[in-house]
């Protein structure tokens, strides 16, 4: 045997790497495996967002049309309840949020300057309801109506930067404020 007949060893590293460099057959799962996880993240974290702001826009609607009937005294001289509101609140809403998850708060105040809309997430991320009531007021009062969903977001590992919750949930909140229509005289 000649030197000139002996072919390189395959199990040398450099061939190795020489032959993994040139090889294409896999590239393009290889490809996809890396650009995949982020890219279906990314699409799954979209469609969450578009569904926090399609719920809101919707609670935003259910609060307006449900609170008119505060503002008109419907809901004062029909006797009301925080329940029947509720009740209100969730027919307009559960095409697209559980009921389950819907804090009511409707509060008078003084004048438009005394309104308080602080939020009522603690520092652990816990809901504080100990101050929310149902007080709908008189004619003439000015009310504040405040209606709470605790969305689940549904996207792992994102909920950090959508999440203002614990248990990796979302606060969507609608609120109003009005002066009650004349509706005793």
């Amino acid at each position: 045997m000649t030197r000139a007949s002996v072919t390189p060893s395959t199990n040398q590293p450099a061939s190795r790497i020489a032959r993994f460099v040139r090889a294409r057959s896999g590239a393009t799962a290889v490809e996809f495996a890396m650009i995949g996880a982020p890219f279906f993240l990314l699409l799954f974290a979209m469609i969450e967002i578009a569904a926090v702001f399609f719920t809101g826009t919707v609670l935003e609607n259910a609060v307006l049309e449900s609170a008119r009937k505060i503002r008109t005294g419907e809901a004062q001289t029909g006797g009301m309840s925080q329940a029947g509101f509720r009740q209100e609140v969730c027919e307009l809403i559960e095409a697209v949020a559980n009921c389950d998850n819907l804090e009511i708060d409707v509060q008078v105040f003084e004048d438009f300057d005394t309104v308080d809309q602080s939020s009522p997430i603690q520092e652990d991320g816990s809901m504080d309801t100990g101050d929310f009531g149902w007080e709908p007021g008189d004619a003439g009062d000015i009310v504040l109506v405040r209606v709470f969903y605790r969305w689940s977001l549904m996207t792992p590992n994102f909920g950090g930067a959508l999440s203002n919750m614990e248990h990796n949930q979302r606060l969507i909140t609608s609120a109003t404020v009005f002066r009650n229509e004349p509706f005793d005289d």
